[in-house]
């Protein structure tokens, strides 16, 4: 007896949204990371628009492949009406008060309308290239950053920057792989709290 060759399998969707206050690099980081090629190294950035939203990135892990697709707080269906399987929230790291809102609006805004315990939180510091020393009261070290990321129980800390490209293929590689985990049976979150990048 004769077996038919399987078919392709149509690549599993995984939905990332991402939050947090405007003008804290969300677009430009998506757009940064829509590009091809490296991301090391300062280039000129092509503007990815609200309205183009799912922005989607193919992944691959074996034989198994996936469509990321990511969701902003500007996404034209509403960011509430979105079922993700993965949040990342974010703060300008030369900003504290996007730091603050994160910890006091974003995370409470996040777990009230999703209600879901097993959905994975990530914390992204972006605009990392702005963290200034001769600003006492703006400077966010790392350790700061992942102290309020803990307090928010979020899985996963991160920051990079955008512009110059500065941790920008590790933060990729981290949400990419929190993403694929979700498609697992132990799911996307983080086990025994806060991993830091």
């Amino acid at each position: 007896m004769e077996t038919m060759p399987s078919l392709p399998q149509a690549p599993r969707t995984i939905t990332i949204l991402i939050v947090g206050d405007s003008k804290v690099g969300k677009t430009t980081f998506l757009s940064r990371i829509s590009q091809r090629g490296s991301l090391e190294g300062t280039v000129s950035i092509g503007m990815l628009h609200d309205e183009d939203q799912p922005f989607v990135f193919q992944a691959r892990r074996g034989p198994k492949e996936f469509r990321l697709e990511f969701f902003d707080t500007a996404a034209p269906v509403g960011w509430q009406n979105l079922d993700p399987d993965l949040v990342i929230v974010c703060y300008d790291i030369s900003q504290r008060m996007t730091l603050i809102d994160m910890q006091r609006a974003w995370s409470k805004q996040v777990m009230a309308v999703f209600k879901k315990d097993t959905l994975p939180v990530a914390v992204l510091g972006l605009k990392r290239d702005l963290r200034s020393e001769t600003d006492p009261n703006g400077i966010i070290y790392p350790e700061e950053g992942t102290r309020v990321a803990q307090e928010m129980r979020a899985d996963s800390y991160m920051e990079c920057s955008a512009i110059t490209g500065e941790l920008l293929d590790l933060v990729v590689k981290d949400i990419f792989s929190m993403a694929l985990k979700t498609t697992t049976d132990t799911g996307g979150q983080s086990e025994g709290g806060c991993s830091t990048m």
